[in-house]
């Protein structure tokens, strides 16, 4: 008995050691959005979220908050250009319904304020993606804040 206690522990154990290291998708994500700035000249700051941004329009007034309504116009697209929903007309949202990368974007802008958001894959919809965005897909947002409420 004890040797196959014994046989079945090394075995439990070599395998654990044969394991490959998971994959660290930030990192893979940092690089995409690195390589994306690099290519399209942008001076951007990053969050300590791990998402990018530019704002290319300060806009006025006061910052909208997590819980804030939301009143705007956006553009969303992959790395490669790729355009997986645009707005053509304002659309309202309760920031808190939103992906964490927006609820984190959102808040950078004041009213009439627009601005540039490069999101990592864990701060959009991660490995599993959504309809025609693929998983650990980092995303590219225009967002334009026309109003909100608290």
């Amino acid at each position: 008995m004890r040797k196959i206690i014994f046989v079945f522990l090394s075995l439990l154990i070599l395998g654990a050691c044969e394991k490959k290291d998971p994959v660290d998708q930030s990192r893979i994500d940092d690089e995409i959005i690195q390589e994306y700035i690099q290519k399209h000249n942008l001076d951007v700051t990053k969050d300590e979220s791990g998402l990018y941004y530019l704002i290319t329009k300060e806009g006025s007034g006061n910052h909208p908050t997590i819980q804030s309504y939301v009143t705007l116009n956006y553009k969303g697209y992959l790395t490669d250009g790729t355009v997986f929903d645009q707005t053509t007309e304002a659309v309202s949202f309760y920031l808190s319904s939103l992906i964490e990368g927006w609820q984190i974007a959102v808040p950078k802008l004041k009213s009439g304020g627009k601005g540039l958001f490069l999101i990592p894959s864990a701060l959009g919809y991660g490995s599993r993606g959504s309809g025609s965005i693929p998983g650990n897909a980092v995303l590219i947002f225009e967002i334009e804040l026309i109003t909100f409420e608290n």
